[in-house]
């Protein structure tokens, strides 16, 4: 049967990359025996190798720098006769374009041995990321070590799993290193163990080796019965846990912040007058310009030391819901700037170009002026100063666990002081 639905034809396809015509080249090329892998590898000279060595070599230093920048490696067009193909094929026409021999390496390389694919830059960062966990792995040896585990979800909707390793090296200095990040399927607790265990156990990391666990406050984490602690508090009854320090005070603070409710209106409106504000360029230039008249108009008065560094123009801070730092840093600013931020709801008020953005800028200069909003914008400042530096202090890696306990009580003993003054 011929057509359509003659079977053969089918079975040949008429895709020129179908299975059957692969198959057949595939079969020619073995046919072929000049141009089998060791007659072609005799064809090479010594220069030749030199020459791919030395392409491979700019390949190597154009990804690692592009990878030490956090920077983007494909361009929208890579085609030749674009104008920008892309960081990674610029930044290697760059390396190589006052030197006419090195063009010559990269422009005359033979078609199927050009090595400027996707494919190829991500041959390359597996390579370094092994010799990265190489490096990591002999730098703990055999000594006890500590695993900090963390789960988030990234932006293509794939959880990814972070896991570092902490441990003190041959010179007695505490060590935290990023070891890898994998993607799990879920988030439960079997899962996430036999990642774990998978990349240790790769990694001749023995089991019995660690000493501590941290981790938030995730339900299928911390579980004393059946969380992942308590998985691995079985293989290794050693193995601590601990629970983030200085994510458990951000914690604690957003809990407190939302029940009392004063608190928790102040930051709301807090959060309404920085989006009015910051709305628009224009306004963000009005709210700089006012501030450098009013620094210069203090320095004339002598009322403001100047210097390197001192007398910066800043903008309000937008608080985040996951950095309780960003809250202390939202309401200090709103403080800094306050005059500034009157007067350019003020112009909003006067000259805004609709109806509503008049009535937004008059119902948040209202509110900034009240009493009570001052009040409690004055008192967080204070609590969270307290609380912001035990926060900084937490974070910090080179941090033991007797110090931060003692910085705990100290943060403690402050507040209690304040309650008991009534500020």
């Amino acid at each position: 049967m011929r057509g359509k639905k003659c079977a053969f034809l089918n079975h040949v396809g008429t895709n020129p990359d179908s299975t059957h015509k692969r198959a057949k080249k595939s079969c020619e090329d073995l046919m072929n025996q000049s141009q089998h892998i060791q007659h072609v590898f005799h064809k090479y000279t010594t220069q030749d190798i030199v020459d791919n060595r030395l392409r491979v070599k700019f390949l190597i230093r154009t990804a690692r720098y592009l990878a030490l920048q956090d920077s983007a490696f494909r361009g929208h067009d890579e085609s030749e006769s674009s104008d920008n193909r892309g960081n990674f094929l610029k930044l290697l026409e760059v390396l190589v374009e006052d030197n006419k021999i090195f063009v010559d390496f990269i422009s005359k390389a033979p078609r199927n041995a050009i090595y400027t694919s996707p494919k190829i830059q991500t041959e390359i960062f597996h390579i370094y990321s092994m010799k990265v966990r190489k490096t990591i792995r002999e730098e703990i040896g055999d000594a006890k070590f500590c695993i900090i585990i963390d789960e988030a979800r990234d932006k293509s909707k794939k959880e990814q799993m972070a896991i570092v390793l902490r441990f003190v090296d041959k010179d007695g200095i505490v060590r935290e290193r990023f070891f890898g990040l994998v993607h799990v399927s879920e988030t439960s607790v079997q899962t996430l163990k036999k990642e774990i265990y998978f990349v240790l156990y790769n990694h001749t990391l023995e089991i019995q080796n660690i000493r501590g666990q941290g981790y938030d406050s995730a339900s299928n984490m911390r579980d004393e019965w059946n969380g992942l602690q308590a998985l691995i508090l079985k293989d290794c009854p050693y193995a601590y846990y601990i629970h983030y320090l200085a994510h458990l005070l951000q914690l604690t603070l957003v809990a407190v912040s939302q029940v009392v409710i004063h608190v928790h209106q102040c930051f709301t409106k807090l959060t309404s007058v920085v989006n009015i504000v910051g709305a628009s360029c224009k306004r963000n230039d009005e709210l700089k310009h006012a501030k450098a008249n009013e620094i210069a108009h203090m320095i004339a008065l002598d009322e403001l030391e100047t210097g390197k560094g001192l007398n910066q123009i800043g903008t309000l801070q937008r608080a985040s819901e996951t950095q309780w730092g960003s809250h202390f840093k939202s309401v200090y600013s709103l403080i800094n700037m306050f005059s500034e931020t009157c007067e350019v709801l003020i112009n909003i008020m006067e000259d805004g170009v609709t109806y509503a953005s008049r009535g937004d800028a008059d119902a948040a200069y209202e509110v900034i002026t009240s009493f009570e909003f001052v009040f409690v914008l004055h008192l967080m400042k204070n609590i969270m100063a307290i609380t912001d530096l035990l926060s900084q202090a937490l974070q910090c890696q080179s941090q033991d666990i007797l110090n931060a306990m003692r910085l705990v009580s100290s943060t403690k003993v402050l507040l209690q002081k304040m309650r008991d003054e009534e500020w």
